[in-house]
């Protein structure tokens, strides 16, 4: 049995950033400050993680064609998503309150492709190619077939609330536990015909 720590590293950071958050929050406003830094530093983190874990559930997919996109896109979101983050650490630092904060983001995301990279379109590679992989792995039969819905839950957490944050961080654990743990199946049980 192999350890894989990037599949615990992910969610358990993830849940630290949503919970930093909620804290930062308690006085109506957000950042600037440490809890803003600090949260954003650890997300940043769990996005170093789930690098390593897409490029892991490619390999354990067979690393195909659609693994291999999934994983590169899910990489490429991952990216994006740091240099968002990146640019609130900056303008947490630069600014002396959450308006000046609001101020300097807005201008950065007025230059030119920043706003399609790190806001508008980049991140939602992250989301594809992290649900793909997975659905690909269930399809395989690599992991349980209920492993894909958790996920998906954690993915929609942010788009309903991001105060769900943590709730999604706990169910992506739990999903990722198998294959943290190593018992996903290194080969399918009953191999399903190849989707790539």
């Amino acid at each position: 049995m192999t350890f894989r720590p990037a599949f615990i590293a992910a969610p358990v950071l993830v849940m630290g950033y949503g919970i930093i958050r909620l804290v930062d929050g308690l006085d109506g406003v957000r950042g600037p400050g440490p809890a803003w830094t600090i949260g954003h530093l650890a997300f940043i983190g769990a996005l170093a993680a789930f690098i390593s874990v897409f490029w892991q559930m490619r390999r354990l997919a067979g690393g195909r064609v659609l693994a291999t996109v999934s994983a590169m896109a899910g990489t490429l979101g991952a990216l994006a998503l740091i240099t968002q983050f990146s640019i609130d650490i900056a303008a947490g630092f630069l600014a002396a309150d959450n308006y000046g904060m609001s101020t300097i983001i807005y201008q950065v995301r007025t230059l030119p492709g920043i706003s399609q990279l790190a806001y508008d379109f980049g991140p939602y590679a992250f989301y594809l190619g992290q649900l793909v992989l997975v659905v690909l792995l269930a399809v395989q039969r690599r992991i349980k077939l209920w492993t894909p819905v958790l996920v998906l839950a954690d993915l929609a957490t942010p788009f309903i609330d991001k105060d769900l944050i943590p709730i999604g961080a706990v169910l992506l654990l739990i999903s990722f536990l198998p294959l943290a743990r190593g018992t996903a199946a290194a080969t399918p049980a009953n191999p399903a015909p190849a989707l790539a």
